[in-house]
């Protein structure tokens, strides 16, 4: 999620599209603040690992 946020940021800066720049940084927050709660050793979704 943190990629496609990155991702989104990016093509939405270059193509200078808003709502891409915005979901970009939606995503990108999401992905950080699940993967600090994951690694801090909370069960995400149910699961304490990822596989």
């Amino acid at each position: 999620m943190v990629i496609l946020g990155v991702i989104l940021l990016i093509i939405g800066f270059v193509t200078g599209i808003s709502i891409l720049w915005t979901i970009g940084i939606v995503l990108l927050l999401i992905g950080l603040v699940l993967w600090v709660v994951g690694a801090l050793g909370h069960a995400v979704g149910g699961r304490r690992h990822y596989y």
